[in-house]
């Protein structure tokens, strides 16, 4: 149960498709400060929890930059026999969407993490701070190394989502903790979505994960994109080892397109 909310988020956050940057690519802020998300979390039966997702003014060693938060908590039931409360920072530069920092400061039913990885894409390097375990470490990044909150965020400034072809597949390297790794995912098809605003132009995509302690097939994410400007995830669905989770947008403010829905 301790991954639930990481899983969420993790999801979340890289469920668009990945286009790298070249330098004529134009950036168009699919977001602004004041933007909010809301998710609520099921595991089978269960409430289990919700996330947030925000985005701030901030400045950062005299730099303008993107502060992005990212919260999880657990509630119900599921709170009396195992608390979550998570939290997610990345501080991204407001032009190149690059992150300088991201922070994970995690309390999963007693198991607790909280780490610092502060960025310097000029030398290509991640400077890894271990707070609990008073551990610093510097390793290697690759070129366009995003972290698990700024991908999000960048990837839907870049990404053309009227020019997807069903099939597509995508790439995103990330840096998670003290690793470095790509992120597969597959573009399946456009959907018509049903949520609790209405019904919802999406696009559908199926991450690749590794199979094995939390999910059960290495095809067992689903995830639903809107079909706008935005670009912002309505729906989730995850078989894993035990059991299913489903996560739904619940509530949101703050954006930068309208919001598009279907007429009933």
């Amino acid at each position: 149960m301790k991954k639930l909310i990481l899983l969420l988020l993790a999801v979340t956050l890289v469920s668009v498709a990945y286009i790298p940057p070249t330098s004529n690519t134009k950036i168009e802020q699919a977001y602004k400060s004041g933007e909010w998300f809301k998710f609520r979390i099921h595991y089978g039966m269960f409430n289990a929890s919700y996330a947030t997702l925000q985005v701030e003014d901030k400045k950062l060693n005299g730099k303008d930059v993107y502060h992005l938060k990212g919260k999880g908590e657990s509630t119900g039931l599921m709170h009396l026999f195992f608390k979550v409360d998570d939290r997610y920072e990345s501080y991204v530069d407001r032009k190149s969407g690059k992150p300088y920092r991201f922070i994970r400061d995690i309390d999963e039913g007693g198991h607790t993490k909280d780490i610092q990885i502060d960025f310097n894409h000029d030398t290509g390097k991640a400077v890894v701070n271990n707070k609990k375990k008073n551990r610093v470490n510097t390793m290697d990044i690759k070129p366009g190394t995003q972290d698990m909150i700024s991908s999000f965020y960048h990837l839907r400034n870049i990404v053309d989502h009227n020019n997807l072809q069903n099939g597509d597949e995508f790439i995103l390297p990330m840096f998670f903790d003290n690793e470095n790794y790509d992120f597969k995912m597959k573009f399946l098809e456009r959907e018509i979505v049903k949520t609790k605003f209405g019904k919802i132009k999406a696009l559908k995509f199926r991450p690749y994960v590794q199979s094995g302690r939390v999910f059960e097939e290495e095809e067992s994410l689903t995830v639903w994109i809107s079909d706008d400007e935005n670009k912002i995830p309505l729906k989730i669905e995850a078989k894993l080892a035990v059991g299913s989770l489903t996560a739904d947008l619940d509530a949101f403010k703050g954006l930068s397109h309208s919001f598009m829905k279907i007429a009933e």
